[in-house]
């Protein structure tokens, strides 16, 4: 069945202290080449019949995603990234 993904990510202006915690512990795993991470989260949503793309960026914006401090992507899943 196909799904749409919603992948939501603070807005670059946005501190994102769960990345920068990730960043400062990369040196201790011998990564030094990393210089920034940002922590988003995926959703996946699947309907009943079509996937309705217009209708999952309506889900995103009023219930998935904080609009004043987060930026949101709304596409078709690749099918070779389909979960088990």
């Amino acid at each position: 069945m196909p799904r749409v993904v919603v992948d939501v990510m603070l807005k670059p202006e946005i501190l994102d202290p769960q990345g920068q915690a990730v960043a400062n512990a990369l040196p201790r795993l011998g990564v030094t080449d990393v210089s920034s991470v940002r922590i988003g989260r995926r959703i996946e949503i699947e309907f009943s019949g079509q996937p309705d793309l217009d209708r999952a960026r309506e889900i995103a914006d009023k219930l998935l995603a904080n609009p004043v401090i987060e930026d949101y992507t709304v596409r078709l899943a690749d099918a070779e990234e389909s979960t088990p």
